[in-house]
C-alpha cells in the first residue's frame, strides 16, 4: 500500500454532505468493475514504453463529471506504482485496495462539476491469465507488446472507470525508443494518427478517438508493422497494420476491410466511426481476436469469416455497447449472425441451413451451445462460451423468421441508429423488435434467449 497525503478537506456543509463514490456499478458478473459517483468524458493518456525491458511510465488525465457530491472516488487499476495523484490541480490522498485506487481530493467535488484527475504511474504492466487460460491486459509479443482489454485488461495499463457503461473519448500518446539498429518501433492504437514526432532516439505517436469508446476496447500495439493506408466508401480512412511474419497470409486484409465495411453499411446502417482498419499481429499462442475500436486486433492472419465478425462488432458492441456484461449476447450473437449473412451472400450455406446445422449439432461451432441461456451467462469466466455466440445468432435468426426480412433489417438499422455511441440492453432490443413488428414475441424470446433447455424447433 502506497499513500500520498495533502491538506484536510473543507469542513463546510457541502463537504459534510458529500460521500464516497461506490466501488463498482452493480454488475453481477463483475461486481468490482467500474465505479460510482462520476462519469468519465475523456482520457488523455501519455505513455513512455521501453519494449526491451517492458517498462511503462504513464500519466493519465481523466476528465469526468460528478454525478453526486464526492468526498472520495475510486479508479480501477491493477498493478503499477502510483507516483502522484491530483484532483483539480491539488494533490490528492490515495491508497490502493486490490484493483482499486481510492482517491480523496483536497476538497470535495460537487455534483455536476467537471473535474480533472491526473495520475502519474510506472512499472511493469501486468498480463492477466483468466480462469479459462486466456490472456488479457498488457501482453508481450516477440517484437513489442499489445494491450487487450476484454473484459478487464485495460486496468493493467491505465487507471479509469473500467466498465463498458462509462464510455469516453481518448487521446493516446506513446513514446518508444528506436532499436539498436536505429529503427523506430511502430505504435498503433484506436482512432486516427494525428501526430508523429521523431526526436532522434525516440519516436512519439499521438492517436485520437473522437467517438465514445468503452475502455475494454482501448488498445495499443507496439512492434514492427507493414502499414497500408487506404480508403473505403465516402473516403473513410482505412489503416491496416500487419506484422511482417503474417504479411503473406494476410495479404488480402487491406482489400477485404473496405469491402466488408461497405457490405455492412448496407445491412446495419452507416459505419459509426471516423476511420476503420485492422491490426494483424504475430501472436498465435493468444488464440483469439478482439474488436478493438476502429481497428480490430488479430493474433494472426484472419479468415474472411473472422474478419466479418470483428468488423461487425464496430456496429454491435463498439458503437452500441452493452449496458451490463450479461448482455454480451447482443454483441456476439449479432456479430456471429453477420458471419452467417456473409457466408450466404458469398455462395455458401444459407442462413436457414446454418441455423439447422447449429440446431442439430453438425456445425463445428455448435458444440456446447445449449449449456446455458445466452442472456444469462452463469459467471464471468463463461462470457465467451458457445451459447453467447451460436445460440445468440440463433435468436437473431428466429427474430428474422418471425418478422420477415424487411422489418428485420429495419430493426438492425434502427438499433444502430437509436443507440449510436451509447449503451443498450436486452430489454430494449426486445421492445424494438416488438414495436417494429407489432407482434408479441414473448414466446420466441422465452424459448430461444432465456430458457435453460434446448427449444423445440418451432415453439
Amino acid at each position: 500500500m502506497t499513500t500520498s497525503c495533502t491538506g484536510s478537506a473543507s469542513g463546510d456543509g457541502a463537504a459534510a454532505a458529500s460521500k464516497p463514490g461506490a466501488a463498482g456499478v452493480g454488475d453481477r458478473l463483475f461486481p468490482a468493475l467500474g465505479n460510482g459517483g462520476y462519469d468519465v468524458t475523456h482520457y488523455g493518456l501519455t505513455l513512455d514504453y521501453v519494449p526491451e525491458t517492458n517498462r511503462l511510465k504513464g500519466t493519465a488525465v481523466i476528465t469526468a463529471r460528478a454525478t453526486q457530491d464526492l468526498s472520495r472516488f475510486d479508479l480501477d487499476l491493477s498493478g503499477l506504482r502510483i507516483r502522484l495523484a491530483t484532483v483539480q490541480g491539488a494533490k490528492a490522498r490515495y491508497r490502493r485496495q486490490k484493483d482499486e485506487l481510492l482517491v480523496t481530493p483536497a476538497k470535495p467535488v460537487h455534483e455536476g462539476d467537471i473535474f480533472k484527475t491526473v495520475v502519474t504511474y510506472d512499472g511493469t504492466p501486468r498480463t492477466i491469465e483468466n480462469d479459462d487460460g486466456s490472456l488479457e491486459g498488457w501482453i508481450e509479443t516477440d517484437d513489442g507488446s499489445t494491450a487487450l482489454g476484454q473484459p478487464a485488461g485495460s486496468m493493467t495499463w491505465f487507471p479509469g472507470n473500467h466498465h463498458p457503461s462509462d464510455k469516453a473519448t481518448y487521446d493516446i500518446t506513446v513514446t518508444v525508443p528506436k532499436d539498436e539498429d536505429g529503427t523506430p518501433y511502430d505504435v498503433v492504437s484506436n482512432g486516427e494518427l494525428t501526430r508523429e514526432e521523431d526526436k532522434g532516439e525516440t519516436v512519439t505517436r499521438h492517436w485520437r478517438t473522437t467517438e465514445p469508446m468503452a475502455s475494454y476496447l482501448a488498445h495499443v500495439s507496439v512492434g514492427y508493422f507493414e502499414v497500408d493506408r487506404g480508403s473505403a466508401d465516402d473516403d473513410l480512412p482505412v489503416y491496416v497494420a500487419i506484422d511482417p511474419d503474417e504479411s503473406e497470409n494476410a495479404a488480402d486484409v487491406k482489400d477485404l476491410v473496405p469491402e466488408i465495411v461497405g457490405w455492412a453499411n448496407e445491412r446495419f446502417g452507416p459505419y459509426p466511426f471516423s476511420s476503420t482498419g485492422a491490426i494483424v499481429d504475430h501472436l498465435p499462442e493468444l488464440d483469439y481476436a478482439l474488436e478493438t475500436q476502429t481497428k480490430p486486433y488479430f493474433d494472426e492472419a484472419p479468415d474472411e469469416s473472422l474478419l466479418v465478425h470483428e468488423l461487425a462488432h464496430q456496429w454491435f458492441g463498439n458503437s452500441v455497447t452493452l449496458r451490463k456484461w450479461k448482455d454480451i449476447w447482443l454483441n456476439e450473437g449479432m456479430a456471429t449472425y453477420a458471419e452467417w449473412l456473409w457466408e450466404e451472400e458469398q455462395g455458401g450455406r444459407s442462413t436457414d441451413e446454418i441455423f439447422e446445422d447449429f440446431y442439430d449439432g453438425s456445425d463445428a461451432e455448435s458444440e456446447g451451445i445449449w449449456a446455458f441461456p445466452p442472456a444469462d451467462p452463469p459467471s464471468a469466466a463463461r462470457l465467451s462460451d458457445p451459447p453467447v455466440y451460436g445460440r445468440g445468432a440463433m435468436v437473431v435468426h428466429k427474430v428474422r423468421e418471425a418478422v420477415g426480412d424487411e422489418i428485420f433489417f429495419d430493426i438492425l438499422r434502427t438499433w444502430t441508429r437509436q443507440h449510436r455511441h451509447g449503451n443498450a440492453d436486452t430489454g430494449q432490443f426486445i421492445a424494438l423488435c416488438e414495436g417494429k413488428s407489432g407482434k408479441n414475441l414473448t414466446k420466441l424470446f422465452d424459448a430461444w434467449l432465456f430458457d435453460k433447455k434446448k427449444p423445440s424447433r418451432t415453439p
